[in-house]
């Protein structure tokens, strides 16, 4: 009862009410979270009256119920009484101490998720003592006749080796120490504690432990420093034999299903990095290609000649990774859009998207921007379909996958316009994987305009016109 009757003088001298709170996020420990959550079912049962202060009530309880055996003449049950006793209260508070020590073993970062180190500390030595009158309780009911030195001497060798068991887990941890991402100061701004590692291997160890650093390598998250870096100078190795490259079948099988480990191994392989650069190199020159011959396909393109004069006309080749490319008034990128009229063109209050390509691809756009309604043209063109567009702000300016986008087609300023999309060669674009470059050809006008409901003035399969 020493803890409760301290605590009880302590506040009543102090003046307040004894109570800190402390607030702390934890981590991905097993023994904390086996902990918190055997805490979780098991509180309701601790709350008992008989387990208040240390116990002492159900030791009261055990040791009357002994003494009543022993008058009556059934001494065992008073042993099993007290026994029982003494078993609640190890099993009380020895999980927390086994799993805590379980998981300083396992990894030293672990001693953060149990808390503040004051509360943890005071915790286990709580913990310690109310485990010393469960070990009385038990000793108290001994079964008589056995030799005491013999006693004595197993429970000096379990003490013993539970000791050299513990003193294996700590020195079996200092030498195979995991290292966090604020100790390896990977983001710029942790405690940096870790000493001894080049700016190469803290690299490597940075790129497999923290996800904001790259990826990340969950696989080896928890693997030692040492035996990190082991691994990794052992790809490294075969990576030099075949020539730096991590895609090769011996490198490949040995990396097997970890594809993130290679942005880590660029930094501690110089020569892996090397391979990796040309690599990019030669990939960016392959895209680079392939855009300026669409680019190339679009501007062979006759310029579309309007029948009235545009206030503004501009042609960009659109690139697009799902299917439409957009356009939103300034305030409104969120903005909801309606279905798509024809599966061509949809448009919401500030917003609109229009179909572009075939899932990945890109078309041929010419934007035109006209202060009056613009004559219907239809001859040549698979799909004509009219929307209204609202703008708060006067903007419409139409914006593709990679961010690339055309000048500002609301020629008029804020208010109400109509928009009117013309597309060729998506039928095609629909029916093949590969068509050629600059098949699908888009001319969207936009002119103002009250009308909100939508008009199809030409579809495929042909539908009845409507004006």
């Amino acid at each position: 009862m020493a803890p409760d009757v301290y605590f009880q003088i302590a506040t009543v001298f102090s003046g307040t009410e004894g109570s800190v709170f402390f607030g702390w996020v934890s981590g991905q420990c097993t023994g904390y979270e086996i902990d918190s959550e055997l805490q979780r079912l098991s509180d309701p049962v601790w709350d008992f009256p008989l387990l208040w202060f240390g116990s002492a009530p159900l030791i009261a309880l055990a040791w009357g119920g002994r003494l009543l055996s022993e008058r009556t003449g059934h001494p065992r049950l008073g042993r099993i009484l007290a026994r029982s006793a003494g078993t609640v209260m190890i099993v009380r508070h020895l999980p927390s101490l086994l799993l805590f020590m379980f998981d300083v073993s396992s990894h030293p970062g672990c001693v953060e998720s149990w808390g503040p180190l004051e509360v943890t500390g005071w915790g286990i030595a709580m913990d310690l003592y109310y485990l010393v009158p469960a070990l009385l309780v038990l000793r108290a009911v001994r079964t008589p006749g056995l030799s005491r030195r013999g006693r004595l001497a197993r429970t000096g060798a379990a003490a013993s080796l539970a000791i050299m068991m513990i003193i294996g887990a700590v020195a079996d941890t200092a030498s195979g120490r995991v290292s966090d991402s604020l100790a390896l100061d990977c983001a710029g701004f942790g405690d940096g504690t870790v000493s001894g590692l080049d700016e190469h291997e803290k690299g490597f160890l940075c790129g497999v432990r923290d996800e904001s650093f790259g990826r990340g390598v969950p696989q080896l998250a928890d693997m030692p420093d040492r035996e990190l870096l082991t691994y990794g100078r052992h790809l490294c190795e075969l990576a030099v034999r075949n020539g730096g490259d991590v895609h090769a079948p011996a490198v490949s099988e040995a990396i097997g299903e970890m594809n993130s480990l290679v942005g880590p191994l660029t930094r501690l392989c110089p020569k892996v990095a090397e391979v990796e650069q040309e690599r990019e190199q030669q990939r960016q020159a392959e895209n680079d290609a392939f855009i300026a011959a669409a680019e190339k396909s679009c501007s062979a393109h006759p310029r579309h000649q309007p029948r009235i004069k545009p206030v503004r006309q501009v042609r960009a080749t659109m690139w697009t990774e799902f299917w439409e490319i957009n356009a939103w008034d300034e305030g409104s990128e969120s903005g909801e859009v309606g279905g798509m009229v024809a599966d061509l063109v949809g448009s919401g209050p500030g917003a609109l998207n229009i179909w572009a390509a075939d899932e990945i691809g890109h078309a041929c756009v010419t934007g035109e921007a006209y202060r009056r309604r613009p004559p219907v043209e239809t001859r040549g063109w698979e799909q004509v379909v009219e929307v209204g567009y609202e703008t708060r702000k006067g903007v419409l300016t139409v914006v593709d996958g990679e961010g690339d986008r055309l000048p500002n087609l609301a020629a008029g300023g804020p208010g109400s316009y109509r928009v009117r999309v013309h597309v060729r060669g998506r039928k095609a674009a629909q029916e093949h994987i590969d068509v050629p470059d600059g098949t699908v050809q888009l001319l969207i006008m936009v002119f103002p305009g009250d009308e909100k409901r939508p008009v199809i003035y030409r579809d495929y399969p042909p539908r009845k016109s409507r004006k």
